[in-house]
């Protein structure tokens, strides 16, 4: 077991890493974050970098992926930067946005990328490492995709190079799911060099469903077969309180009264999951799937700019236009509020090209692209009426903003007062005359009960009782317990040297 820096502290780790993306990976560490943490240990989570437009803000107005933020909560810590040290937002196909200790380092081409990063990377990673180690018992370590990706092995900051900086055992989960579960883990192994295959310490077979002695010939071939042991199957879970990291699971547009569009590179689509719970909510591709949806709703998005003219050329703008004209509530939240405007302006080419674009005029708003970026926590305070969000005026609502386009109002003046991380209190959002179009900087809007409440209002529905927040700490205790009921409890204490 590695010593901790400093401190002195005595500090293990346990890496989980899968034979794909998408194999649950996130979900399970948060479930052990929380598991350790039920157990009395000081854990933390630990992901190196993340590729994912779905972000948050941390108390010192840092910028970590969605993922990391569910783990620290897992293990009832306070999510810092070091916890994902790098976050990589795709901004088009040949270029992403670097988020390093929770700022942005700039723009990069995908083929610059590894050159002009990966050197500093290693460094940035290794001394997060350690000031995770000075502070917890424990670190619950996040892979990225696959170890087997060997395209990628000269330039990995994510797999087996981290556990080799963390000196941290592996576990290898696999989706039985979609079938090949087993050849999955075959496969991954056989790819895997003589020191790597050693660093993985065990199988974990996840999200099965039906009868376990079905699968027992199975496991044992799969032990005979790669040498490694089976730690335990994990049935499927319902884990749609726990928000995903970037795969939006999208359900049936007919009928829907609630439709938000899906924007090319939209962001934090977690927004809308507590809507969900409480409505008739569907995400539309095509302007067609608006159908007679009462409330249109625009995301927030990694390429306001982009996504803007795409609403153009799709048809979605004239379609949501109409709609408005006709009755039917809008409302964006971040790049969705700033389309909303009259003009954006991007004079230094944060978003795009140099220029002053057309927004979709239903707000007297006017955006310029500035950097640097804004990352705050924020209590928000309702000043004034939302047509469509009725009965919030005085109300508390709190969430955070991540945004690079800085909002000039006319008109009625704010509807919002953002405080936080110590600065003053600044105005932030825009009501139509009649407050039927509305738009805010603020993620998490529906997090809190009393806005999706007031939705529900506007709806003429009464609000299911759903706390979506604490419905997810419930989960996570759930989890918790599934994972110790079928995982050998007694071989990951080990590993982990209890």
């Amino acid at each position: 077991m590695p010593d901790g820096t400093k401190a002195g502290r005595l500090t293990s780790s346990l890496m989980i890493q899968g034979t794909a993306s998408h194999v649950g990976k996130s979900i399970v560490a948060a479930g052990l974050c929380r598991l350790f943490a039920n157990e009395g240990l000081n854990v933390a989570p630990f992901k190196s970098q993340n590729m994912s437009l779905n972000s948050c803000v941390t108390a010192d107005g840092g910028e970590i992926a969605r993922a990391q933020e569910l783990q620290a909560r897992a293990a009832r810590v306070d999510p810092t930067v070091d916890m994902n040290p790098l976050l990589v937002k795709v901004k088009d196909r040949n270029s992403c946005e670097v988020i390093a200790l929770g700022r942005s380092i700039g723009d990069y081409a995908s083929c610059s990328f590894s050159r002009d990063v990966r050197p500093r990377a290693l460094e940035i990673i290794t001394e997060s490492l350690d000031r995770l180690r000075a502070e917890h018992d424990l670190l619950v370590i996040e892979g990225a995709g696959s170890p087997a990706e060997i395209n990628l092995n000269k330039l990995d900051v994510s797999n087996m190079q981290v556990a080799r900086l963390a000196a941290s055992p592996v576990l290898l989960v696999a989706d039985i799911d979609p079938g090949g579960a087993l050849a999955a883990v075959v496969g991954t192994l056989a790819l895997l060099n003589h020191a790597e295959r050693k660093l993985i310490r065990g199988i974990i077979i996840n999200k099965f469903r039906g009868d376990r002695e079905l699968l027992e010939p199975g496991l044992t071939m799969l032990e005979k077969r790669t040498g490694k042991r089976v730690v335990g199957v994990l049935p499927w879970f319902d884990c749609s309180y726990l928000a995903e990291e970037d795969t939006l699971h999208e359900t049936g547009w007919r009928g829907a009264e609630v439709v938000v569009v899906r924007l090319p590179y939209t962001s934090n689509f977690n927004d809308f999951e507590p809507l969900a719970r409480q409505v008739a909510l569907a995400w539309a591709r095509k302007p067609e799937q608006l159908g007679d949806a009462r409330i249109i709703i625009i995301p927030g998005t990694r390429n306001t700019l982009n996504d803007l003219e795409w609403l153009k050329r799709s048809g979605f703008a004239e379609a949501i236009k109409s709609k408005a004209a006709r009755g039917a509530a809008v409302i964006g939240i971040c790049g969705g509020y700033q389309m909303l405007g009259e003009k954006l302006c991007d004079p230094d080419s944060i978003e795009a090209q140099a220029g002053e674009y057309d927004g979709l005029g239903l707000l007297p708003l006017r955006i310029t692209f500035e950097l640097p970026k804004t990352t705050h926590k924020v209590l928000a305070t309702v000043e004034r009426d939302i047509g469509a969000l009725p009965g919030l005026v005085g109300k508390k609502l709190e969430g955070y903003e991540i945004h690079t386009g800085q909002a000039v109002v006319g008109g009625a003046g704010e509807v919002m007062m953002f405080k936080g991380n110590g600065a003053e209190a600044v105005s932030d959002g825009a009501c139509s005359p009649g407050g039927r179009v509305f738009g805010t900087h603020l993620h998490g809007l529906f997090n809190n009960p009393v806005a999706t409440a007031a939705l529900c209002r506007f709806l003429g529905r009464e609000t299911v009782t759903d706390d979506y927040d604490l419905r997810a700490d419930e989960s996570l205790d759930e989890l918790a317990s599934v994972i110790r009921d079928n995982l050998d409890m007694d071989y990951l204490h080990g590993l982990v040297g209890l």
